[in-house]
């Protein structure tokens, strides 16, 4: 049984910081991580389904946030529902987070992939820190920092494990492995051969040279073998210029690609490197950067 009350995170102002009052509180909080219980413990007073198209989720809450109510989307899996209403939790958490006038936020799938910008856009900002809190909380980084560094290399079936132990989806498991895996790794999430997105750490791994809504180069293990839906495929060299810009006459580091294909034409793409290249301008960033600035991207990646 939880003990926390909101009472408990009085003072926490960040995504980060509450997590972290959280987990101080829950020392033994379970995972994967019971988020309705969670959210009752802390004056959620229901979840329940949404009933507005065109939305993954909202909250109804009054101006001062004393009590509220989740919503989301009964039509998506259940490991998206999940985010979602972690999603939705933040915003109520959040004490710079001010509903609309009608008492409610209402979320978009988008804006449950916004990791950045915001600064000159609040409402951005409110999702963008909605987002790094709902991943943490989901995959709370002192644990989901060991389940990563599990392995020799990095490995589309250590993502899917990590994903069905916390219970959250690939993607969202991708979007924090790229940032704790010791080795640089892109995630690249793909639909009938387009690029829809990529995450990767830029600190770690160089920009794609293929960009969204391109077709998935001819030469990528995705095109250049059959795939089983379901069957991550083994892990391949791959010529480095088939994904990143590579200067002529420079060696570039090894690229090592594995694909899940999934349903509905969807697949998944991991692209890794051995270790990151001192040509890459992101790599030479983080040389340049303390050991302290290095431990304070680990610790908090998103911001």
């Amino acid at each position: 049984m939880m003990n926390i009350s909101r009472i408990d995170l009085a003072d926490a102002a960040s995504p980060e910081r509450l997590v972290l009052e959280i987990l101080k509180h829950e020392p033994q909080l379970a995972i994967p991580v019971p988020i309705e219980e969670l959210c009752l413990r802390l004056d959620i007073l229901e979840i329940v389904p949404l009933t507005t198209d065109g939305y993954e989720g909202g909250l109804l809450t009054s101006a001062d946030k004393f009590n509220g109510t989740i919503l989301f989307n009964e039509a998506s899996p259940r490991e998206r529902r999940r985010f979602t209403i972690a999603h939705e939790l933040g915003h109520f958490l959040m004490p710079s987070h001010v509903p609309s006038a009608e008492g409610r936020f209402l979320c978009k799938l988008q804006d449950m992939r916004a990791l950045k910008g915001g600064e000159s856009d609040r409402r951005l900002k409110m999702e963008v820190e909605a987002n790094r809190f709902a991943s943490q909380l989901l995959m709370p980084p002192p644990k989901f920092r060991v389940d990563v560094a599990v392995g020799n290399d990095p490995d589309i079936r250590q993502l899917s494990a990590i994903a069905k132990k916390y219970d959250v989806s690939k993607e969202a498991a991708g979007r924090a492995y790229v940032k704790f895996r010791e080795e640089p790794v892109a995630i690249v999430v793909t639909q009938n051969g387009k690029v829809l997105r990529d995450y990767r750490d830029s600190l770690k791994f160089p920009q794609l040279s293929v960009p969204t809504g391109a077709m998935v180069p001819a030469h990528s293990l995705l095109l250049r073998r059959k795939h089983e839906i379901g069957v991550p495929s083994e892990i391949d060299e791959t010529d480095a210029g088939v994904w990143l810009h590579v200067e002529r006459g420079r060696q570039a580091a090894p690229l090592f690609e594995q694909v899940l294909l999934q349903r509905q034409g969807f697949a998944l793409i991991m692209l890794s490197r051995e270790a990151a290249s001192g040509d890459d301008d992101e790599a030479d960033e983080e040389a340049e950067m303390t050991s302290a600035q290095r431990l304070k991207r680990r610790l908090y990646p998103d911001r």
